[in-house]
């Protein structure tokens, strides 16, 4: 008598985005537009909130010579208060589109999508969308505005979107990512942190292990290799962000930050994510070419240390923007990038007051990348 063969498993209706052919690109791949949102949580400054959107008037003035500026405002007076401000240091709005929504914070790195692009795509299936789910770093309890932004960019954008889940201690469950938690050189290597991604503290995806997130990162963005760092810097609200750490510069070159001085409390886990990297290989098993940044002198608010770090840099077309700090190391790292950018501005922007917010840079803007040739 013959046994019944076990039926094959019912495959999954829906394809990943990685079975479609998209992948995350990096972020010096061509973009559409940058998108960024308009400070308003004055708790985020306390008693310094003032300059802060003069700064950001200066980053969008730097932006919108070399690409669309997509800025998130609450409505019609934002709007006006924003174009105001952008006039009077001589912005084209023509290269300004304001999209009405209301946030609670502004770090749209965090809170935005993930953008994936597809080489061998179609029209309107050249671009899409990661949609995570935003729980404001496992630690506040404002964000559901914030949570919405993807869901109401691939609306207004007219993008496919996915909100991808993990099955874990029973249920289904959304996953939460935050973009400033990775970084991709857009060939299949991505960095992260055990820190950040790993630890009980703040635990984004709780019971939620390394092997998993690393068959996310492939279902979602086309990895393959995950490089896997120790810890953030001191004063990182996120629980360690790699975007305050080590970035791709191109497709096998990382900057990684060093602090020199052996009694900060950052130096030891900077040296231990050096020797990571010197130790990691990229999707291909060839090693990194590894670069050092310098650290500034620490930056304090009432005796906090603020995360400042001039790895929090953006890339935009033919533009990499740069925090500072006015510190002596400014000229180092500003050198240091214009030497491996050497097609690109290299603009310092003036982060002081910006990073008593907890961000610079790379935490206020999303890149919408352009659809492939």
């Amino acid at each position: 008598m013959s046994t019944p063969e076990t039926p094959p498993p019912t495959p999954d209706p829906t394809p990943t985005p990685a079975q479609l052919g998209y992948r995350m690109p990096a972020e010096w791949e061509p973009h559409e537009a940058t998108w960024i949102a308009w400070p308003h949580h004055r708790e985020d400054w306390p008693g310094k909130f003032a300059p802060v959107p003069w700064v950001y008037v200066e980053i969008v003035r730097h932006l919108s010579r070399v690409e669309r500026v997509n800025i998130v405002v609450e409505g019609r007076r934002m709007r006006d208060d924003v174009s105001e401000k952008l006039l009077a240091h001589n912005v084209d709005l023509n290269q300004v589109t304001f999209v009405k929504a209301r946030t609670d914070r502004v770090w749209l790195r965090d809170s935005g999508p993930t953008f994936v692009v597809n080489d061998q795509g179609e029209g309107d299936q050249r671009v899409g969308l990661i949609d995570w789910r935003f729980n404001a770093w496992a630690k506040y309890d404002d964000h559901r505005r914030d949570n919405r932004i993807p869901r109401r960019v691939a609306r207004k954008l007219g993008l496919k979107r996915w909100t991808p889940r993990v099955d874990c201690e029973g249920e289904s469950r959304r996953v939460v990512l935050e973009g400033g938690a990775i970084d991709v050189n857009g060939r299949g290597s991505l960095l992260t942190t055990e820190e950040c991604l790993l630890s009980e503290v703040q635990a984004r995806n709780p019971g939620v292990d390394r092997q998993t997130l690393e068959g996310i990162f492939a279902d979602q963005l086309g990895v393959r290799n995950v490089i896997w760092l120790n810890q953030g810097i001191v004063g990182d609200d996120t629980h360690g962000h790699v975007d305050d750490l080590a970035r791709f510069v191109d497709p096998t070159t990382v900057v990684v930050v060093v602090e020199n001085k052996a009694s900060d409390p950052n130096y030891e886990p900077l040296q231990e994510n050096l020797r990571r990297l010197q130790e990691a290989r990229d999707q291909d098993g060839q090693p990194l070419r590894v670069v050092p940044l310098p650290m500034p002198e620490p930056v304090l608010f009432d005796d906090d240390r603020l995360p400042a770090s001039y790895a929090n840099f953006y890339i935009a077309n033919r533009l990499v923007l740069v925090p500072t700090f006015n510190d002596p190391a400014d000229r180092e790292a500003l050198n240091t990038l214009a030497s491996l950018f050497p097609d690109r501005e290299v603009v310092g922007i003036h982060a002081v007051d910006l990073v008593l917010g907890l961000g610079t840079l790379h935490c206020l803007t999303q890149q919408q990348p352009a659809a492939p040739a």
